[in-house]
């Protein structure tokens, strides 16, 4: 009964009596919650019997809800009291779901589900591209979002104050000036080829640059800082650029046959230490080219090295900060090192080149057709663009008129552009989304669609289709989800929503023991995210059953990868990441098992079965876990390992407050306790595995008992209805940017049968459904 006090006391005020409760309701009530709920016992502080039943009342709505979701998950009354017969049981949930329902309808009809939201840092940054033609890095200049129900894009969690108006102001100048420039001077090119003795110069500081060596370029496992920069590539601009290593080859690789590296841009000077990674590097006994394309900073450098934590370490072969290798050949001395013949930097205009871009600023006329006499069909035409919907004259007549004045004054028709266009994207018609309650129109679907898989504007193909008023059209609508799943630009949705979803976003929080965890490295963290993204695109692109969550037969690998996870499987040398058959046995099925979930849900030295079973229960299995009672300290894992963690929670269990929660999050965290932090694969806990011996075993919160992982995959795959509607869930909240509602679990039941928990499918009837297509 406890828990129930918990989750009702959150935000309700107990104002009303008993007696205005429906029979049925204050029938059951009094027979199985009132003994721990009353005014004089007040379990958790809750009076049940001041809680009046007032549901056009929001905060009273939502507890009342609460109520209704315990009872019929069967977790109230608890376990241990009388339980209800089942006629009772469904009365009360029968009397109590009516009701509930029209309230929260009425609601929706009349506020909308979704507050009005403005475009994340993300979405604006993507939104700037494709609306002026540029590629700047802009969101890292605006504040940071904050997350709410586990995503950004949710307008509960959002703000927008005079300090953020003001940076918008700001990154909108720099966009514009970017765009204007390179409209009105052109692109200025560059290009160079550094051969393998230019790179291995250095006039400037200690010498730590690559080896050079037969004509080559060679780098080895020297751990000094800013070991294997190259003077020689520093670029004059900030910009995108494309890199190509040609004939990469490695020198001495181990079984696996790969050299692994990273390739990093920067000063490479201690006086501005940071890194950016631009790809990973690797090499095998074949030489090959290899292309990056990467954004570079004005005089920054590449640095090239290989960073596999299993390498036999290199000396530097020089006092102080410097490397040498004169008197010794570090590839007859067995090191691995990766070769080159050398480095082409060309800069890139990867968003749109200088005619595209003239033509997104100026339209079809381009830079001819911008006179005085145009601009006002020029702005007006931008705004339209800009504001994902016709502008009316009306609408657009203050930006005109700027824009006009501004040409009275003296300023250039361009310069005239340029003002109107920077007021427009300050605009709250810019940042925010335009929708009314009810019905969304033809603009705002396309709008929430294209924001959603592509995050950013609508396309000229969306646009079109809203101006026609076909996007209401189901079969029309489910032809764009699959014309835009299949576009390039869905891997920004793979990125984003997976960032979120799966708190991709936040695998950098915590840097691994490397005591404890020696074979942690870059390029295996790099390489636990290309493996979830290319998995969850593959379910995706695929349409493969949600069960794949949980487990499956496959999964995205490269021989770094694979060695970390210390699993027998055979990787192709040199293909990078690439898709591998898993055998019946093996531990590595299934989303839930992959090393950018493990690693995300431990904190770099231990792991909590609280902390994964609480990943696993909201973003996997579709259930919600409410925060822990006040006054409830959390589980101190011991890193030694001496002590098993189910020992602790043991304990911890015995306590009532904590029980009833805990008997839903423990289960996926026990099931998962065999992987370590780094996702390695254990037996005991400590270092080595020679502590505590680890138990995976539990039950499910329904009573289904598993002694292994592999049994609770196995559960868990055949509750694939439960799985479909937590990512529907987690779906629809990220893309319409609101939690779903009481009155909207029917809706979410009916998209999951028509979806046949297909992954794509999901998607596609998620958008298809009465909760996307209104405010």
């Amino acid at each position: 009964m406890l828990r129930l006090c918990l989750i009702l006391a959150l935000g309700t005020s107990f104002v009303r009596s008993m007696a205005a409760l429906p029979a049925p309701l204050r029938t059951f009530i009094d027979q199985h919650c009132v003994d721990c709920h009353d005014a004089d016992v007040k379990k958790g502080g809750l009076d049940l019997t001041a809680l009046s039943f007032d549901p056009l009342d929001g905060a009273r709505l939502k507890s009342w809800q609460h109520v209704f979701e315990r009872v019929r998950d069967g977790e109230m009354p608890p376990k241990k009291k009388p339980q209800p017969a089942q006629p009772e049981l469904e009365s009360f949930l029968t009397a109590l779901r009516e009701p509930l329902l029209k309230a929260d309808a009425a609601d929706i009809a009349a506020n909308g589900r979704v507050q009005s939201r403005r475009l994340t840092r993300t979405e604006y940054e993507h939104t700037l591209h494709d609306l002026l033609g540029i590629d700047i890095p802009l969101k890292s200049l605006l504040p940071e979002d904050r997350a709410s129900h586990g995503f950004e894009t949710v307008a509960e969690g959002q703000q927008l104050s005079h300090h953020q108006l003001a940076r918008y102001l700001d990154v909108a100048d720099q966009a514009l000036s970017e765009a204007f420039n390179r409209a009105l001077k052109g692109d200025k090119p560059f290009n160079i080829h550094c051969t393998p003795k230019e790179l291995a110069k250095f006039t400037r500081g200690n010498y730590r640059g690559p080896d050079f060596r037969d004509g080559k370029s060679l780098s080895w496992p020297i751990t000094l800082q800013f070991f294997g920069r190259m003077k020689v590539t520093e670029v004059p601009d900030d910009g995108w650029y494309r890199i190509t290593l040609h004939d990469v080859q490695a020198v001495n690789p181990g079984p696996g046959g790969v050299v692994w590296g990273v390739l990093r841009s920067g000063v490479c000077y201690s006086n501005a230490p940071m890194l950016y990674h631009i790809g990973l590097v690797g090499a095998t006994t074949t030489p090959r080219d290899m292309t990056f394309e990467a954004w570079i900073q004005k005089d920054h450098m590449l640095e090239l090295r290989p960073q596999d934590a299993t390498l036999k370490r290199a000396q530097t072969g020089a006092n102080g900060g410097n490397v040498s290798f004169e008197g010794r050949d570090l590839a007859r001395q067995g090191f691995a090192g990766i070769a080159h013949t050398g480095i082409d930097i060309q800069r890139i205009h990867p968003n749109a080149g200088p005619e595209l871009l003239k033509k997104r600023l100026f339209g079809e006329g381009g830079m001819e057709g911008v006179t005085p006499e145009n601009i006002g069909r020029l702005v007006t035409r931008f705004a339209s663009k800009a504001f994902r919907r016709p502008v009316t004259n009306e609408q657009g007549a203050p930006y005109v008129t700027m824009a006009q004045k501004a040409l009275g004054e003296g300023e250039t028709p361009f310069e005239a552009l340029r003002t109107a266009y920077r007021a427009i994207l300050c605009s709250p018609r810019f940042l925010t989304f335009t929708e009314a309650p009810g019905a969304l129109d033809d603009h705002a679907i396309a709008s929430r669609l294209s924001y959603a898989l592509w995050v950013s504007m609508p396309d000229y193909k969306l646009t079109t289709l809203a101006n026609e008023g076909k996007l209401k059209d189901p079969v029309v609508l489910a032809e764009q989800v699959e014309r835009m799943l299949t576009d390039p630009k869905a891997k920004r949705f793979i990125e984003s929503f997976t960032d979120q979803w799966l708190k991709l976003n936040q695998i950098d929080f915590t840097n691994p023991d490397n005591r404890l965890y020696r074979g942690f490295d870059p390029i295996v963290q790099e390489s636990m995210l290309l493996e979830t993204r290319s998995y969850v695109t593959e379910m995706i692109q695929k349409d493969l059953s949600i069960t794949h969550l949980v487990d499956s037969d496959f999964t995205f690998l490269n021989e770094r990868l694979a060695r970390h996870y210390g699993d027998d499987l055979k990787i192709e040398a040199g293909d990078g990441l690439q898709k591998v058959a898993l055998p019946p046995a093996s531990r590595r099925g299934g989303l839930v098992t992959q090393g950018a979930i493990l690693k995300v849900t431990a904190d770099g030295t231990s792991t909590s079965p609280v902390v994964r079973g609480v990943f696993i229960n909201e973003r996997i299995l579709g259930n919600h876990i409410p925060p822990p009672p006040p006054g409830i300290p959390a589980i101190e894992p011991d890193i030694r390992g001496a002590t098993s963690i189910r020992d602790q929670l043991a304990k911890h269990r015995n306590n009532e407050s904590c029980a009833s929660c805990h008997q839903t999050i423990d289960p996926p965290g026990f099931a998962l306790e065999n992987y370590d932090p780094v996702g390695v694969w254990r037996t005991g806990y400590g270092k080595d595995g020679k502590g505590a011996k680890v138990d995976p075993s539990g039950t499910t919160p329904e009573g289904d008992a598993f002694a292994s992982l592999a049994a609770w995959q196995k559960i868990q795959s055949q509750r694939a209805d439960g799985l479909a509607r937590g990512f529907a869930t987690q779906f629809l909240t990220y893309a319409t940017g609101a939690p779903l509602r009481f009155s909207n679990e029917s809706a979410v039941d009916q998209l999951v049968r028509q979806s046949k928990g297909n992954t794509r499918s999901l998607i596609r009837e998620a958008v298809l459904s009465e909760a996307f297509l209104r405010k």
